[in-house]
């Protein structure tokens, strides 16, 4: 049963980052004990940090200046390189919580991927598209990818964002804030096809298994209820709220 993690009594008295990260790594230790030998997953797990750009600023102005002393003790004057011949934005740093499969190949393959949305994720334009080019690699490089959304607090629809990226049309699946959705790509003839299988998600209600396919491999399904009741067990949040 899907608890609101981002309000309410629970908010209060949990991180969701905690819960998050757990529910990547029971993700990964299920699909371990349905995957064929020597295919495996892992969590990979990266929250974004927030910067005091007031003490990076002095940090930065303090290394520009390099003072050299001469053989009798005197100092020469400081030299300051020129102003940058270009600026450019990189792209945002957003929260990575995914579990990633891999097939039994030396060095090893990534054949799908599990994506749990983060707020981050949802925030601002940048972050937004940082997070959609990421599925959007995946699913040009045949890549099986799940995508989970829980965040209650951020309003944007990343599917959406996604099938736009991909220039693909979708009449049949309504939009909604939170949603598990799987997506296959697949040769069809000469053309490639995106199958999906989508589930609208709402607190208080179970969440659903979907399939994850594999690149090159076998479909594996994935209990995100079970995981999930996993997780909050282990983080004791029944007894929480």
């Amino acid at each position: 049963m899907l608890l609101d993690h981002f309000s309410g009594a629970l908010e209060q008295v949990r991180d969701w980052h905690g819960f998050h990260q757990t529910w990547a790594i029971m993700l990964a230790a299920d699909l371990n004990q349905r995957l064929p030998a020597g295919w495996f997953a892992e969590p990979n797990v990266q929250f974004q940090l927030e910067i005091d750009v007031a003490a990076l600023e002095a940090t930065e102005d303090a290394g520009d200046a390099v003072v050299s002393g001469t053989d009798d003790g005197a100092t020469e004057p400081a030299w300051l390189p020129p102003a940058p011949t270009a600026v450019i934005d990189l792209p945002a740093w957003t929260d990575i919580v995914a579990v990633e499969i891999y097939a039994p190949d030396r060095p090893r393959r990534l054949a799908g991927a599990i994506e749990i949305v983060s707020p981050s994720n949802k925030d601002r334009p940048d972050s937004r598209e940082s997070f959609v080019a990421k599925c959007e690699r995946y699913l040009q490089t045949k890549l099986g990818l799940l995508v989970v959304d829980i965040v209650t607090e951020r309003r944007a629809d990343l599917h959406h964002a996604l099938l736009d990226r991909l220039d693909a049309e979708e009449s049949v699946v309504q939009s909604g804030q939170l949603f598990a959705r799987s997506y296959r790509p697949r040769l069809s003839g000469e053309r490639m096809k995106l199958e999906l299988w989508h589930t609208p998600l709402n607190i208080g209600s179970p969440l659903p298994t979907l399939p994850l396919y594999l690149h090159d491999g076998p479909m594996i399904p994935v209990d995100l209820e079970k995981t999930y009741l996993d997780s909050c067990r282990a983080l004791r949040i029944a007894a929480a709220i």
